[in-house]
C-alpha cells in the first residue's frame, strides 16, 4: 500500500471513529492509531475492509491484550463481498452456477474472521445492521458436518440466525470482518 493510501485511510477511519463514539466509549483514536502504526498487516486488513465496503470502526477493546476490535459497520453486509458460500467445501460441491469465492476463504485472504453470532448480536447492540441484507456467521462445526451454515440480519427490530445450505450464495448475502490490533 501506498503512504498516500495508508495515510487516506487512517483518516478516514478517524472521521469514522470520531462521528460514532458510541461504540468505542473510553477510548482516544491517539491510542487506535498508535496501535495501527504497529501492524502493517492490520493496516492492510482495514484497506480490504474498506474498499470492499465495510466501513470498519472500532467496536471494543481487549483489556487484557490491549487489542481493539474492528468490525464492519456498514448499515447492510459490504456490497463487495456478497453472492459468496460459505467455504470452499460448499464451493466445491457446486457444480453448476458456482459463485466467485466463499466467506470463509475471502475472510482468510482479507486477514479477518467472521463474526460469530454472539459477536453478531454484540454489533447489534451498537446500530442497526442488515436490515435489508443478511450476513454470513462464523457456523459451528457439528452444524458444517451436516451441510449447513448460519447467517443473521435485522428485522422487525430483532436479530434472527437461520440457517441455509452452505453451498447457496444470494446476492444480498455477504459476511462481516472482525479484526483485533
Amino acid at each position: 500500500m501506498k503512504a498516500q493510501e495508508r495515510d487516506q485511510l487512517l483518516r478516514s477511519l478517524q472521521i469514522r471513529f470520531e462521528n460514532n463514539l458510541h461504540r468505542h466509549q473510553g477510548h482516544a483514536w491517539e491510542q487506535v492509531q498508535a496501535r495501527l502504526e504497529g501492524s502493517p498487516a492490520a493496516v492492510k486488513s482495514l484497506h480490504a475492509m474498506e474498499s470492499s465496503g465495510g466501513e470498519p470502526d472500532v467496536i471494543g477493546h481487549d483489556n487484557g491484550s490491549g487489542q481493539y476490535i474492528f468490525c464492519d459497520c456498514s448499515a447492510e453486509s459490504p456490497p463487495g463481498r456478497r453472492s459468496l458460500c460459505y467455504d470452499r467445501e460448499a464451493l466445491d460441491s457446486r457444480k453448476e452456477n458456482r459463485p466467485q469465492g466463499s466467506a470463509v476463504d475471502a475472510a482468510a485472504a482479507m486477514g479477518v474472521e467472521l463474526l460469530d453470532e454472539a459477536q453478531y448480536r454484540k454489533l447489534q447492540q451498537l446500530g442497526e445492521f442488515d436490515t435489508k441484507t443478511s450476513s454470513w456467521v462464523a457456523t459451528p462445526a457439528e452444524v458444517r458436518a451436516l451441510g449447513g451454515a448460519l447467517f443473521c440480519d435485522r428485522r422487525y427490530g430483532k436479530v434472527f440466525v437461520y440457517h441455509n445450505g452452505a453451498q447457496s450464495y444470494y446476492a444480498a448475502r455477504g459476511f462481516r470482518g472482525l479484526l483485533r490490533v
